[in-house]
């Protein structure tokens, strides 16, 4: 087996990793992502009841971009955007549920952007992202580091917008759908069906649009939200599919525009092993296939 060093989150610390898996990871600051934002500006009490300070949970502008080996960007720059859950991190999430080696083994040809939301917190606030054309903003921030970086063209343009992310993401990522002002084109959910259901149900009407949510019944609310997603989409005689994770396949996923897939499993571990969040990636209606790094 034959192994790249690539770039990892700390300074110059290096890890090798499987070819094919071989990817960099980038870090820079923005002042258009969801933090910090004047609504927590003096903490705020949590969703477990605890009084979190501004520092340290509410004062983080940083955003990872994830960009596998043998990207091949031309001038439209397709981007992954992965929103993380309640008490977590950019960094705890993208280790916890391995989402770089998950995007670098899905072969798309596509940068993964992870923005920080509220850090280690019981909070869904999606912060600044509620303002009119903020995450227009934000991405233009990063095309401009990438650019800096020379990872795409120095002409490079927002192409397709992949919306992902777990549990309490989906109040940020509904802010997207409805202030962000930059088209999104698929919206991959795991287990964050907790509200906004007319923002996710009318974005998925579109004919242009995949939605997958991948549920369980232990996510305390997830599982009734899709009930009555789906309940609605019927009243709008809306096709949908319905499937056990056992039976999801690429043609499962590729068949349906608007698909709910039930896991059995626990709310925090449908993401990764078996790598559930690649499996979407690889049967994107949007995403093209990149280009496998070759090793010498």
């Amino acid at each position: 087996m034959k192994y790249l060093l690539t770039g990892y989150l700390i300074g110059a610390i290096f890890i090798g990793v499987r070819a094919q898996e071989a990817y960099q990871i980038l870090h820079f600051s923005s002042p258009h992502n969801c933090f910090p934002d004047t609504a927590r500006d003096h903490g705020h009490l949590d969703g477990d009841g605890n009084h979190l300070p501004r520092e340290g949970h509410y004062d983080d502008s940083s955003v990872l971009l994830v960009v596998p080996a043998g990207l091949h960007m031309g001038k439209a720059v397709d981007l992954v955007v992965w929103f993380h859950g309640w008490h977590n991190s950019i960094d705890t999430a993208l280790q916890f549920y391995g989402l770089a080696r998950q995007f670098a083994a899905s072969g798309r040809n596509a940068v993964l952007v992870l923005p920080e939301a509220a850090k280690n917190a019981a909070d869904s606030y999606g912060g600044k992202m509620r303002r009119e054309g903020m995450f227009k903003l934000l991405v233009a921030d990063v095309l401009e580091e990438l650019m800096r970086q020379r990872v795409v063209p120095a002409d490079a343009q927002a192409g397709h917008i992949v919306l992902a992310g777990h549990s309490g993401a989906y109040s940020v990522m509904a802010d997207i759908l409805e202030n962000g002002g930059q088209a999104v084109d698929e919206v991959f959910l795991f287990d964050a069906l907790y509200g906004r259901l007319n923002t996710f149900t009318r974005w998925a009407e579109d004919g242009s649009h995949h939605f997958v949510h991948w549920f369980t019944n232990t996510g305390y609310g997830p599982d009734k939200m899709s009930d009555t997603m789906m309940l609605r989409l019927r009243q709008y005689k809306i096709p949908y599919g319905l499937s056990e994770e056992a039976s999801v396949d690429d043609g499962v996923i590729k068949n349906n525009r608007i698909l709910f897939v039930h896991s059995p499993r626990e709310h925090n571990v449908i993401i990764n092993n078996p790598d559930d969040f690649a499996l979407l990636l690889k049967n994107s209606f949007i995403l093209a296939n990149g280009h496998p790094f070759e090793p010498e």
